[in-house]
């Protein structure tokens, strides 16, 4: 049975992206088999840390919203060694970073409905252990589908208060949809900052646990987004704290 986590943030700019394709990639590491969805669709660009070139990209989730194509058919394996040697798989599902495809969603929307049916046909056709979705910032209709079915909701904020505030709502929007699972994560976080009262300020505030917090590194910012983090810098802080993050979502799928 495939289990189906969500990543999201209230606003842009959290890391979210980063830190699910990471995530992803570590639970991979493990010998199972995952699906990666980027249903941010007006801003995508989770394929560019998977390295697969946009221009390679011939099917797109844009093509089966529109009804060109099977959901099966836009999804792209990933030849990664680190996890085929260990009998994992990534199979990332994309969005058209056209600007035509981009405003036709923008004005024309698409059916959530379809979104939500293509989900299942993903698992079942990949046989997948875990399908990530990598959602659009804030609320919106797809935003809240991908609350309601998830086994595991992960909400991403950084040390902000308009991220705080923000993320509240969101909070009580994933517990009014009954979500499973909820995990917060703190991302981009000074290293001079205290880690413990930062976590215990979180978990009192939104009354959830947090999973993880990930310093701002300046490895980080110097690979740019080309390349996963996780396989560059194996023995790094950074990747310590992904692989106990993915051990925790394992845990709350279940």
């Amino acid at each position: 049975m495939t289990r189906i986590v969500s990543l999201h943030s209230y606003r842009g700019g959290t890391g979210k992206s980063n830190l699910t394709a990471n995530l992803a990639c570590a639970i991979a590491m493990t010998g199972k088999r995952i699906g990666i969805i980027d249903t941010d669709i007006q801003s995508p660009g989770i394929h560019i840390l998977f390295q697969l070139d946009a221009g390679k990209i011939t099917r797109s989730l844009n093509d089966y919203l529109w009804n060109r194509c099977a959901i099966d058919d836009t999804a792209h394996h990933l030849p990664i060694p680190e996890i085929n040697a260990r009998g994992g798989a990534i199979y990332l599902i994309p969005s058209s970073m056209n600007a035509g495809e981009i405003a036709k969603i923008l004005r024309e929307g698409y059916d959530v409905n379809r979104l939500n049916d293509g989900l299942q046909d993903l698992g079942e056709h990949f046989k997948l252990d875990y399908l990530f979705i990598d959602t659009h910032p804030g609320l919106n209709e797809e935003t809240l589908l991908s609350i309601a079915i998830s086994d595991v909701f992960v909400l991403i904020l950084r040390p902000d208060q308009q991220d705080f505030q923000g993320s509240a709502v969101t909070v009580e929007v994933a517990r009014k949809l009954k979500v499973a699972q909820m995990l917060l994560i703190v991302n981009k976080a000074l290293p001079s900052m205290d880690f413990v009262a930062m976590k215990k300020l979180v978990e009192n505030t939104y009354q959830a646990p947090v999973a993880g917090i990930f310093p701002l590194t300046e490895e980080m910012m110097l690979l740019g987004s080309s390349g996963l983090f996780v396989l560059r810098y194996p023995e790094h802080r950074f990747t310590k704290e992904v692989h106990r993050v993915a051990a925790q979502i394992v845990a709350a799928a279940g």
